[in-house]
């Protein structure tokens, strides 16, 4: 366990993703105390329930993160319930298959819409998907921070870590809105960092590779059934050659919030991609 985090308080937004579920269960193993955050209940309870069969110490809240008053509530909770909020892990966000074309480039049919049944180029994607995704991936971290960092200012510090990508570096194809909000959080959390340096709130991001989930499967396979040519092209550019697994996140989380461990880093995105961002692919 480590001591440093013991007794501390975290809000943790997407609490029932595949990666701010692990962190959630990791921190609790830690002695932090949790507030799961998620825009439904249900998909939190399987979090909840796994960090009070270690003995930790939680409690879930529905919340739309992109709402300013939901959020407000939200800080009000953890500070009824816990008296403070040490800590903040945005981890809500995420992107939409509407809001992608499932074609790479440009195909002069889409002008004139005689593209086949089944292919989907930039014209033809949902516009209100390509806002939402944007909007989640940006004001849902930045909502959070202007609501809990103002609190932390008055009880004289904290640390919040938001979640980039590999996105963020280099737009992979197809993932236009993803791409660009992914980019802005690194840029946000620079800005934030700088802004808040005075208040001793310490601003950091996360970038995280290939990480193993459901949806994942879907696009990139898996080594053990076979992986897509999306798949292969991602293993070869990863040095470690495998995708990452959600507690890979974990340690990089504790790190950043261990006010002795990092006291001196602020406005950083780490990545955490087994090497990808290494490869050029030549």
């Amino acid at each position: 366990m480590n001591e440093n985090l013991k007794g501390k308080v975290a809000v943790i937004t997407g609490a029932g993703g595949t990666i701010c579920s692990e962190v959630a269960i990791d921190l609790a193993k830690n002695g932090v105390k949790l507030a799961l955050v998620g825009r439904t209940a249900e998909k939190l309870e399987k979090t909840e329930a796994a960090i009070k069969e270690i003995g930790g110490e939680c409690f879930i809240f529905a919340c739309d993160v992109c709402n300013s008053e939901k959020v407000e509530e939200l800080a009000d909770k953890v500070y009824e319930t816990y008296g403070k909020c040490d800590f903040l892990v945005n981890g809500a966000g995420g992107n939409q298959n509407a809001a992608m074309p499932s074609i790479t480039q440009f195909d002069e049919r889409e002008i004139d819409g005689t593209l086949p049944d089944g292919i989907r180029g930039f014209y033809d994607i949902d516009m209100d998907c390509f806002e939402n995704v944007i909007k989640i991936n940006t004001m849902g971290s930045v909502l959070p921070i202007r609501a809990f960092a103002k609190r932390m200012a008055r009880d004289g510090g904290g640390s919040i870590i938001n979640f980039a990508s590999m996105n963020s570096y280099c737009p992979l194809t197809r993932c236009f809105a993803y791409a660009m909000s992914k980019a802005a959080v690194v840029n946000m959390t620079q800005s934030f960092a700088a802004y808040f340096a005075p208040a001793n709130i310490r601003i950091n991001a996360i970038a995280p590779g290939f990480i193993a989930n459901e949806r994942s499967k879907q696009y990139l396979g898996t080594p053990e059934d076979g992986l897509t040519p999306r798949g292969q092209q991602v293993i070869n550019h990863t040095p470690t050659k495998r995708f990452g697994k959600a507690h890979d996140i974990c340690g990089c989380v504790r790190w950043l919030l261990d006010e002795e461990a990092s006291s001196f880093v602020t406005g950083v995105t780490v990545p955490v991609d087994g090497g990808f961002l290494t490869l050029s692919g030549v």
